[in-house]
């Protein structure tokens, strides 16, 4: 009798805990925990997608910042949302147009899309750029300041964010020891990055990066 009522209470005691030892392993990590997707972008199999960046004439650039801001993104949204290149307008054929089209500029986003044959502009809007060398090294410091919008090319209308005219993308870092060609892309890679993240369930962990400067301001990079 006691050894029955002894493994009564040991099965007893297995069940709670058991029950308690479930609860916690269902409990989803903060890997498992997405943010889930503003927009999913991968969901239109079919359509094409324009990457357009747009750098106004005042800013000093003097590498190169729209291919590299334009390769880095259609490599994160090859990468990340598996997108096939197929539906991505090539940056040549889009450099190609605005070489031979001397009222380039007067035209719309969306009628640039529609000329190169998207049927979606993801629009990414230089508004401040820093790269600062330090003296007497290779060492530069980078800031990189733009607003993302993605743009439906039949209509012009704004697809997404849905509360703002873009989404603030703000990244940067104090040093980088690799030269400038590598702090540039580093840039790019990371404004493709914070931009990429809201068109997919993306992992709580893996949301913010570290050159991820949003809420940071601007004036701070550019002592």
């Amino acid at each position: 009798m006691k050894k029955l009522t002894v493994f009564s209470v040991l099965v007893t005691i297995f069940f709670y805990s058991g029950c308690g030892m479930v609860g916690v392993l269902g409990t989803p990590t903060r890997h498992e925990r997405e943010i889930a997707a503003e927009y999913d972008l991968a969901r239109d199999k079919k359509q094409k997608i324009l990457v357009l960046v747009h750098q106004p004439g005042w800013l000093n650039a003097r590498v190169n910042l729209r291919y590299y801001l334009t390769d880095a993104m259609i490599k994160e949204l090859i990468r990340k949302l598996k997108i096939p290149s197929e539906r991505l307008i090539d940056y040549g054929e889009l450099a190609e147009f605005r070489s031979n089209k001397s009222d380039f500029s007067l035209l719309s986003h969306a009628e640039v899309g529609e000329a190169l044959g998207a049927d979606m502009v993801l629009l990414i809007m230089v508004e401040d750029y820093h790269l600062s060398k330090m003296a007497e090294t290779d060492y530069y410091s980078g800031f990189l300041g733009a607003q993302a919008a993605l743009l439906e090319t039949a209509t012009g209308g704004k697809l997404w964010p849905k509360s703002a005219k873009g989404k603030s993308i703000k990244v940067g870092f104090e040093v980088e020891e690799h030269g400038q060609g590598v702090a540039v892309q580093r840039l790019a890679a990371a404004c493709a990055y914070c931009t990429t993240r809201y068109f997919y369930n993306c992992p709580m962990d893996k949301f913010k990066i570290f050159d991820d400067k949003s809420g940071v301001g601007w004036e701070s990079w550019k002592k």
